[in-house]
This record gives structure tokens, C-alpha cells and sequence, in this order.
């Protein structure tokens, strides 16, 4: 009797507990605190959605078949905290639904606003974008490497950004003839022009290379450093953007704000040369000179090229820390856009411990440490797509635009814009995307004050 007495409360009391358990479990889903997060559908999969907040962070998270279409404006509430460095978030999704995007006074969505460095410009870019058509808009965000012939023709047929030139497309010019030309492209160009130059100083000179352009090549910059220090660096920068302005070039590639102080390291000859607080300090003094110019500086090589190899010729993959890279590689790049640079270039490197199955151009990761947490608001540019690292990836362009970036340095123009074509026709990219960078690179030539020519 006692045995069954004491088997009758030991069920009692485990029912009671089971009871329990499942009411605090119960209270403890009720208490799970839920999150919102709105943004733009970039890419879908099977089992995968890509989204882009109002800040431009892009994060994936996992959902089965979603009915969802690329370009929808998405609302998701989720549990947890989201993780930027991570390829796809980890969160229970609770619920989603799709809203129209909201707009502001000027009827511009704001998922493209910010208050960020062109800001003044938005509804005049605004306005230019409803103005164009989707073969303009394609042709906006690409800075194409200059044709050997037929180059107002291309111009006009694709309607490109930006042409970007090298030391061939100078050789044995005269001044008046470099002028000439670019006063042609500009003339003929329905959106005024970027007109981009590498003139880095030391190893690579475009420009100065040629003696009829400039009397004598640009130093590199530990070369200016060591004989004149920061005001050496600030009056070059002067001078080479009155030669570069004078020529019609509008943006220098430049400047080199890697960090190395090994000789043997491939970016040496271009960089300083000097410690992370001094390069720091070097990209200020760029981009503050530069300030006083019509000549954008653009800083390069986002997120730090290190000790890396040459990405022109063959795939190269970082495997420092991500603390190495945060503590080391990344003050220069904050400082530069603390002191107002308009454009960031970001490498091919494979930054293992970021992104490791993607470069670094073609890295949502590496592009949400950029906007977010350097709090970058300009336009960020690849590095060419046609170097070593990258020429042999598919539909690279799509994946540079998805990634985040809003201008696409090309050797091979008609490839990349077969490959936004064919993504626009079978929806891998939606043309909202697409308008939003355009949007960006307009409101960059706003701010330059290229686009005051045509509303004369």
C-alpha cells in the first residue's frame, strides 16, 4: 500500500512539474523579446533571402521558399541580434510581410536617404534619375577603361559613367591635345563625365610619365614624407590636382592608404611606408588638401591590402585577424572619411577571416564594415574586374552590385553589361537596386559640380 501510495505522488509530483516547466516555458517565449528589421529584397534562393537595410547593411538570413520578389520592400520580425561579420544570420524568424517603400516630401524613397556627405544634392539627383532610361542607368555605373579608338562613339552608344586612363592614353600628348580630348568626351557624354586617373606618385604615374604634361614625375609618398613630411604631401596633393583639373581629369585613384612597412610587401613602393596613426594621418592630409581642388581623392585598398600579393595576377587571400585588420589596416580608411573623402576602392583580396569564400569586392561583409561601422555615406568603387583575382568569377559584375558597391571600375564593358542585362531579365537584380546606385554617382557629380554645365 505504501509503495503504491509513494508511485501515486511521485506521478503527482512530476506531473505538477512538468506543469511547471511547461508554464515558465511557455512565459519565457512570451517574454522572448522580438526585432524589426525593413529593407530591399537583393537576391532569393531556395532556402536564402539577401536584404539591404536603410543603412545599407545587407544581411541574409534563412527562409524556405519565400514568396517574395527581388526588389520588394520587406518588414521581418526576428529574435535575437543581428551579427554584420556573419555570411547568413542565424535568427528565428517569427513573421515577415512586404510594405510599399515609403517616400519623403520629394518623392524620394527613403532607402536612399541618408545624412551623409552629398546630402544637399539628393532631389537634384532625384530628378535626374526619373529622367533616364534603363540603358542609361546601366551605363552610370560603370568607369570604363579608355577605348583605343571609337571612344565618343562607345560614349554615346552606352552612355557610361566615367572613363578611367592609363599611362598609354597620355603618351606623347600635348597639353592642348589632352585638353581637346576631354572637352570632347565631356561634349558628347549626356551625364557629365568622371574622368579618373591613377597618379599615385613613385611607381605609378599616368599623367607625369609623359614630360609634355608635367615637367617632372610625381614623387611617391614616402618619398614626399621623408624629404618634407606632411606639408611636402599636402602641397603635392595640390599640385598634381591643378595639373590633373587643367588636363580635365576630375578624380585621382589615389590615395594609397594601405599599410606597410616591409619593404618586401607588394604594396610598399605605393604606400607611405610608415605606421598605422602616421598613414592615418597621410589620408587626412590627402583628402583635406584635396578639399581645396576640383579633384576627388578616392582612398584604396578597402579593407587594407597588408602584406598581400599582386590581386592583378593571381587570386590572393588575406589571412590576418579580423582584429588585425580593425586595429591596423582600418584608422586610415576612418580617417580619410572623417576628413570628407567622396569615394572609397576596395580590393580583390580574399579576406579570410571576414568573407572567406568571396573577394573582398564582391563581399557583402567587407562592404557593411565600410558603410556601418566606418559610417561610410559616399560612393564605393571596385577595383578593375578584369584583374587575375576576378576576371574568371561569373556574373562578377551582379555580384560587385549586390555586395554593395555603386561604381565598376571595367577593362570589358560590354561583358558587364550583358551580365546586368541578363540579371535585370531574369530578376537576379531588380532595377530598384540598380537605381539607388545610380542615385549615388548623381548625387556625387551634383557635388562636384560637374552637372552645373548642363542646367546652364
Amino acid at each position: 500500500m505504501n509503495k503504491k501510495f509513494m508511485v501515486s505522488c511521485s506521478i503527482f509530483f512530476i506531473a505538477i512539474l512538468i506543469g511547471v516547466i511547461s508554464i515558465l516555458s511557455f512565459k519565457s517565449k512570451e517574454n522572448i523579446e522580438t526585432n524589426i528589421l525593413e529593407g530591399t529584397v537583393l537576391s532569393i534562393s531556395n532556402d536564402k533571402i539577401t536584404v539591404q537595410d536603410e543603412n545599407d547593411v545587407i544581411y541574409s538570413f534563412y527562409m524556405q521558399n519565400p514568396e517574395l520578389n527581388i526588389g520588394d520592400r520587406l518588414v521581418i520580425e526576428y529574435t535575437g541580434l543581428l551579427d554584420k561579420s556573419k555570411s547568413v544570420q542565424n535568427n528565428n524568424i517569427i513573421n515577415y510581410k512586404t510594405v510599399d517603400p515609403e517616400k519623403d516630401e520629394n518623392g524620394i524613397p527613403k532607402d536612399f536617404l541618408d545624412d551623409g556627405i552629398f546630402k544637399d544634392y539628393y532631389v537634384l539627383a532625384y530628378r535626374d534619375l526619373q529622367k533616364l532610361s534603363l540603358e542609361e542607368k546601366i551605363g552610370q555605373v560603370l568607369l570604363v577603361r579608355y577605348p583605343e579608338d571609337n571612344a565618343v562613339d562607345k560614349l554615346q552608344k552606352n552612355k557610361f559613367g566615367g572613363y578611367i586612363f592609363f599611362e598609354k592614353d597620355f603618351k606623347n600628348l600635348t597639353k592642348n591635345q589632352v585638353q581637346d580630348r576631354m572637352k570632347t568626351l565631356q561634349k558628347n557624354a549626356n551625364i557629365p563625365l568622371l574622368t579618373a586617373v591613377d597618379e599615385e606618385g613613385g611607381s605609378v604615374v599616368r599623367v607625369s610619365s609623359n614630360p609634355n604634361l608635367v615637367d617632372e614625375k610625381f614623387k611617391s609618398p614616402s618619398e614626399l614624407y621623408k624629404e618634407g613630411g606632411f606639408e611636402a604631401i599636402k602641397n603635392d596633393t595640390i599640385k598634381k590636382s591643378e595639373v590633373l583639373q587643367n588636363l580635365g581629369l576630375n578624380v585621382n585613384l589615389a590615395p594609397v592608404v594601405d599599410v606597410s612597412t616591409d619593404p618586401e610587401d607588394y604594396m610598399y613602393k605605393r604606400a607611405l611606408g610608415e605606421d598605422t596613426a602616421l598613414t592615418s594621418t597621410y589620408a587626412s592630409t590627402v583628402i583635406n588638401a584635396s578639399k581645396k581642388t576640383d579633384v576627388s581623392y578616392v582612398l584604396k585598398h578597402f579593407p587594407g591590402y597588408g602584406n598581400n600579393k599582386d590581386t592583378h595576377t593571381e587570386t590572393v587571400t588575406d589571412i590576418r585577424s579580423y582584429e588585425d585588420i580593425q586595429k591596423n589596416d582600418l584608422p586610415p580608411f576612418e580617417a580619410g572619411i572623417q576628413a570628407g573623402a567622396e569615394a572609397v576602392l576596395v580590393s580583390h583580396n580574399i579576406v579570410k577571416n571576414i568573407d572567406p569564400d568571396n573577394p573582398a569586392s564582391l563581399s557583402s561583409n567587407i562592404h557593411n564594415i565600410l558603410r556601418n561601422e566606418l559610417e561610410f555615406t559616399g560612393v564605393i568603387i571596385t577595383d578593375d574586374l578584369n584583374m587575375g583575382a576576378v576576371e574568371n568569377i561569373d556574373n562578377a559584375t551582379v555580384k560587385a552590385l549586390l555586395a554593395g558597391n555603386d561604381l565598376i571600375i571595367t577593362s570589358d564593358y560590354e561583358k558587364s553589361i550583358d551580365e546586368i542585362k541578363e540579371a535585370l531579365k531574369n530578376k537576379t537584380i531588380n532595377e530598384s537596386v540598380l537605381d539607388k546606385k545610380v542615385f549615388k554617382i548623381l548625387a556625387w557629380k551634383h557635388y562636384k559640380g560637374l552637372m552645373l554645365d548642363k542646367y546652364k
